[in-house]
């Protein structure tokens, strides 16, 4: 029997040490996704706890039927936006469709020196709204029509809200560029 429905099975007997084992096995992975969303760490610590009552209070819906890690990462993310929703930060900064210049193009040569954690860093500077539909459409590989039903907007501002931050991203990671490898022009 694989490990991890071993833990399963002992966390619904109310194992605790089962229970310690199964957050120390994901609480790191599922700490940087509840960060992504809150940008703040108290904030994503908070996500984290109310997220991990959920999951041991709902661990006997697990069926096996995918992996653990993407039903505890949904069960992460679907609280991080309760968490915003119920702040009013994700509503007011959705209001709106924003243009987009799409002639825009973004060279990303020398940007490898750019590390995860400094891109994170990026993606945490963008505003709620734009920072929640880049992670659920670029992360977390839902659809628009999916994550305009679960913010409750249209699939239209979904778009436009994930296209203003690829732009937004795109001018933070040129200026990040640009002060990782400063070009200077002599003449």
């Amino acid at each position: 029997m694989p490990i991890e429905k071993q833990i399963i099975e002992a966390c619904l007997e109310n194992d605790r040490a089962a229970q310690k084992q199964l957050y120390e096995m994901f609480s790191g992975k599922l700490f940087v996704v509840a960060l992504r969303y809150m940008h703040d760490r108290e904030k994503a610590k908070d996500v984290l706890q109310d997220a991990f009552v959920k999951i041991f209070r709902h661990l006997d819906s697990f069926r096996f039927d995918s992996p653990l890690e993407a039903w505890l990462r949904k069960i992460v993310v679907n609280t991080a936006l309760k968490a915003l929703k119920k702040a009013g930060n994700l509503t007011q900064s959705l209001e709106g469709d924003f243009m987009i210049d799409e002639e825009f193009h973004y060279d990303n040569k020398g940007q490898e020196n750019l590390s995860y954690q400094q891109l994170l860093e990026v993606i945490g500077e963008l505003p709620d709204g734009c920072r929640t539909i880049f992670n659920l459409y670029a992360i977390e590989g839902y659809k628009h029509h999916e994550i305009a039903k679960m913010l409750g907007v249209s699939e239209g501002t979904s778009k436009s809200q994930y296209s203003r931050a690829k732009s937004l991203l795109q001018e933070k990671l040129a200026i990040e560029k640009e002060r990782l490898n400063p070009q200077k022009e002599y003449k």
